[in-house]
């Protein structure tokens, strides 16, 4: 073997024998399980989408790229995890948010999600969920701002807040928005998701078009079945721990179930599981490997705590989604969940504590 000395006999721990599958091959899996997404997303949303994407991911590479020549470190943008990052957070990003501020949670994401804790393998929290984050509480207003989806002219024209100058408020083009509502021929839209109706409103969108994606929201996080698929190819793969998705889908199920049952006006299971970035989030970002635990029963405890906050938040906190903040929880307890659930070395007894 080469870089061993002869009649050097040398000892190594398991695996010795190991799948030619690097992190780079994961990586761009996982973008081509996004591409699919992205596009439906650039079919619903128009140019704004196709533009938030490129600026996000744009972000993220170029920052990633500087953060290693400064570090005086080869540079890492090759393994495709900062373009995951970037992609994500334009996913969970509102599509016509100004593309300024899309470029800021990318430099966001890298620095503070990634690069502070020491780079690719050590992140404690899911990157684009810590941008999503910062600008939720940066920029509250542009955040909750809506469009709906296939409007007349998407593909020609941007839709009005996206291309807003940096530091001006997107309220600033109101009159533009209207005209450009105006031409789609929508009158009197209320600028409300299926989540912030059912919170504020007391009504819910029908199934299949939460499944389907016809409905407004954040650019990626609509179509149901889009991510649904993504995340089949990835366990097909071997490329995503299906246990995580599984607890933590079930967990929101059965927690929506047991809500309704207390209150028979609470929203079915069925739309609180397809509705807002539930399966987005479930599917490609509650299952961060770095992130989530790796003990047998930690995963499903992990899981099944995002999905039964998600539910909690939704339904009792003050805000219409919860999904985020699920799982940036869940990271957070992460290491404590495998700590707590190390399995029993093989041949070994379980320490008992003394009896006083």
């Amino acid at each position: 073997m080469t870089g061993i000395k002869p009649g050097t006999f040398e000892i190594r721990t398991s695996p010795h024998i190991k799948a030619a599958v690097t992190t780079d091959v994961i990586m761009r899996n996982v973008v081509y399980a996004l591409m699919p997404i992205c596009g439906f997303a650039v079919w619903a949303f128009g140019l704004s989408a196709l533009a938030l994407v490129c600026t996000t991911t744009a972000a993220t590479v170029i920052t990633e790229h500087l953060v290693c020549k400064i570090s005086k470190k080869p540079t890492t943008v090759a393994d495709f995890s900062a373009v995951i990052t970037g992609i994500l957070l334009a996913l969970t990003l509102p599509p016509g948010i100004p593309l300024w501020m899309g470029f800021v949670g990318g430099v966001v994401a890298i620095l503070l999600g990634k690069a502070l804790f020491g780079g690719l393998g050590f992140n404690t929290f899911n990157p684009a969920l810590v941008a999503r984050a910062f600008l939720q509480a940066a920029f509250p207003v542009a955040m909750t701002q809506w469009v709906p989806a296939f409007v007349d002219g998407r593909f020609s024209q941007c839709i009005p807040t996206t291309l807003i100058p940096p530091f001006l408020s997107p309220n600033m083009r109101a009159d533009a928005m209207a005209g450009y509502l105006a031409q789609a021929r929508i009158d009197g839209w209320s600028g409300a998701t299926p989540l912030s109706l059912m919170k504020f409103g007391g009504k819910t969108t029908a199934t299949m078009d939460l499944f389907t994606g016809m409905i407004p929201g954040s650019t990626g996080e609509t179509c149901a079945i889009l991510i649904l698929l993504g995340g089949v190819y990835l366990v097909a793969r071997g490329m995503m721990n299906w246990r995580i998705t599984a607890a933590m889908l079930a967990s929101a199920y059965v927690s929506s179930w047991l809500f309704c049952l207390a209150d028979k006006t609470s929203p079915t299971p069925a739309f609180m599981l397809f509705s807002g970035g539930l399966m987005l989030g479930a599917v490609f970002m509650a299952t961060d490997m770095v992130a989530s635990p790796t003990t047998p029963l930690g995963v499903w405890i992990y899981g099944a705590l995002m999905g039964f906050l998600t539910i909690l938040i939704r339904l009792k906190g003050g805000l219409p989604e919860g999904v985020m903040y699920a799982i940036l929880l869940g990271n957070a307890v992460s290491p404590h969940i495998e700590n707590l659930t190390q399995p029993r070395v093989f041949g070994t007894k379980r320490i008992k504590k003394a009896v006083k």
